[in-house]
């Protein structure tokens, strides 16, 4: 997997897919909320947001892609209902890859929207 599709999986909540490619020293940084250090601390924030993913209805959809040398940048949004209470949060998630390739910064920005909520079904 090139680090574009390890990105692109991420950033669409299928954390499943990438955790080989995560640097044992791997940092994520959610801004403004938590930053959580080493591999298994990061898989376990993955796993529990994989929960909360699968008891709502969720679309997310991948507006832009910038890739330079080790980083790739992805921005989106992401949209969740649960019995038709909908919220959406607009992304943008900068990811730095080591030398080896692998995933060694998450830096994410997410932003709750309001206004204009598109209907996911």
């Amino acid at each position: 997997m090139n680090k574009q599709l390890v990105a692109e999986s991420f950033s669409i909540g299928r954390f499943e897919e990438i955790y080989s490619y995560l640097s044992d020293s791997i940092e994520w940084n959610i801004v403004g909320e938590d930053t959580i250090a080493g591999v298994e601390s990061v898989i376990s924030k993955c796993e529990k947001t994989s929960v909360y993913f699968k008891s709502v209805t969720t679309k997310f959809t991948i507006k832009n892609i910038i890739m330079e040398n080790h980083q790739v940048v992805i921005n989106g949004l992401a949209v969740f209902d649960k019995n038709d209470e909908i919220s959406c949060i607009n992304a943008c998630d900068i990811y730095t890859f080591n030398d080896s390739g692998l995933l060694q910064k998450i830096e994410s920005y997410c932003i709750a929207v309001e206004e204009n909520l598109p209907n996911i079904q």
